[in-house]
């Protein structure tokens, strides 16, 4: 039941982003489209009003011009020429001749049920005014869209009348129309066109990165570990790959957290134990025997000094994730720091069986700027470690030597080896991989950081013949 609700939620999630993709984007291509479709609109009616009005104020300039040139006398010269210019007039069927007086009423005209009217336009009041004019707009007598363009007429300077062409509207507003269907047509094509261009790229991109996201979210709450199937090939497939190596990784320490969560606590529950056992022992029996008070305080001193190594390692491993490890370097001999660390386990080896080798360096090795006690406590991990993981090949072998520059230390046990799947893994912090010793799983990596520090490196190999080998290499300029 929780996977089915959680399937429900990610398909609701789907949906919603795939509504507000949709909306997000085409709907600001939508109205740029209207936009563009109405400045169209605009611009061709436009278009042809201006040109319909260049066409009329040419011809009336032109007939203007021609018919005062004609050199009218009398009123009754120009009735007659007005009237036989209205009668022969070509053009008649869709545009109007008129011939008005200085009072503004329509003379003559090649559509003779308007002579006799009062236009009452502005166009022919500027033209008796001797100003050329024009007019767009309803007609006070009829109601129609019209366009009239009207030219003053002198004699002698004066005007004595206005000539007057009127055309209807009606054909370029059909035209209007029709282009700006077409050019509706073409925007409504386009927008089909984004629409299935947009849903395909929300199916092969948006709604994988919302499942992926998904994936992330869960990820995020604790479900560590969950992976996504990969359909994928470009980059949105290299995105899956990391977010799904993420998950692992994180499910992968998640899991070493806990086991060292949990070895730790074992680690420190068994000397805690045997000190407080034999601290027990003693306190109830002061006078026993002496080789066993003795065996008691060396298991007490024993246990006490791993617990002291394992607080140790537990406070350098806090500081290296504090990013307070620091170093505090000087001139350092450190074939001699080496040395006394096999001093130091030499004794203790010994007495487990274990025969250790040192070979140094076969000629003398410069002071090195260094942190003598880190490097010292890299050496003693190294050596305890081989000690024990290898201690059952009774024989560790140490040794130094300069080579290209460097201060080369290799430290060879000849017990089992590490798996070779466990090489990778070894120097990561919390990792024990498959070996039973004791240990919190960290001293490698508090190791690994300080020969890091010292510009060195720090590298755990198999040797040949059987066991591992450690080996630090140091710059000693």
């Amino acid at each position: 039941m929780p996977d089915n609700r959680k399937g429900f939620a990610s398909a609701l999630h789907i949906r919603g982003l795939r509504q507000r993709w949709m909306f997000s984007a085409v709907l600001p291509i939508l109205l740029l489209l209207v936009l563009a479709v109405a400045l169209f609109s605009v611009g061709v009616q436009e278009y042809y009003y201006n040109a319909m009005r260049s066409g009329l104020e040419s011809r009336a300039r032109i007939a203007a011009e021609t018919f005062t040139g004609y050199g009218v006398k009398s009123y009754s010269e120009y009735y007659r020429l007005a009237s036989y210019s209205a009668e022969t007039f070509e053009e008649k069927d869709t545009i109007e001749l008129q011939f008005i007086n200085t009072n503004g009423r329509v003379q003559v005209s090649s559509y003779g049920l308007t002579a006799g009217t009062l236009p009452g336009t502005s166009d022919v009041d500027n033209a008796i005014g001797g100003k050329m004019a024009s007019f767009q707009g309803r007609d006070p007598q009829t109601g129609e869209n019209i366009l009239a363009v009207s030219y003053p007429l002198f004699f002698n300077s004066r005007v004595v009348g206005v000539l007057r062409y009127v055309t209807s509207l009606r054909e370029a507003q059909h035209r209007v129309l029709v282009e700006s269907l077409l050019a509706s047509a073409a925007a409504l094509v386009c927008m089909a066109l984004i629409a299935a261009s947009n849903a395909i790229f929300i199916n092969n991109v948006v709604q994988p990165v919302a499942v992926v996201s998904d994936a992330a979210r869960r990820i995020s709450g604790g479900s560590y570990g969950i992976m996504i199937e990969n359909h994928y090939r470009d980059e949105l497939g290299e995105l899956v790959d990391n977010i799904n190596d993420m998950s692992l990784k994180i499910s992968q320490a998640e899991k070493i957290q806990q086991e060292f969560i949990s070895s730790v606590s074992h680690e420190l529950r068994t000397p805690l134990t045997a000190i407080s056992g034999w601290a027990e022992t003693l306190s109830a029996d002061p006078g026993a025997n002496i080789d066993q008070t003795k065996r008691g305080l060396g298991i007490i001193l024993k246990e006490s000094r791993r617990l002291t190594t394992m607080v140790e390692e537990l406070l350098e491993f806090t500081k290296m994730q504090d990013g307070r490890f620091t170093l505090r370097v000087e001139s350092v001999d450190l074939a001699s720091e080496l040395e006394d660390a096999i001093y130091t386990y030499f004794e203790l080896f010994r007495q487990e069986g274990i025969e250790v080798s040192y070979k140094g360096p076969d000629e003398d090795v410069p002071p090195i700027v260094a942190d003598s006690e880190r490097m010292k406590q890299v050496f003693c991990n190294v050596l305890d470690n081989a000690a024990k993981h290898g201690g059952a090949g009774k024989r560790i072998n140490v040794s130094a030597a300069c080579e290209d520059g460097k201060f080369v230390i290799r430290v060879r046990d000849y017990g089992p080896g590490i798996p070779e799947e466990e090489l990778p893994f070894v120097k990561q912090k919390f990792y024990k991989g498959s070996s039973k010793a004791r240990g919190s799983g960290i001293g490698l990596a508090v190791c690994d950081e300080i020969v890091r520090l010292h510009g060195g490196t720090f590298d755990i190999a198999n040797a040949e013949g059987g066991g591992a080998v450690v080996t630090i290499s140091l710059p000693m300029s």
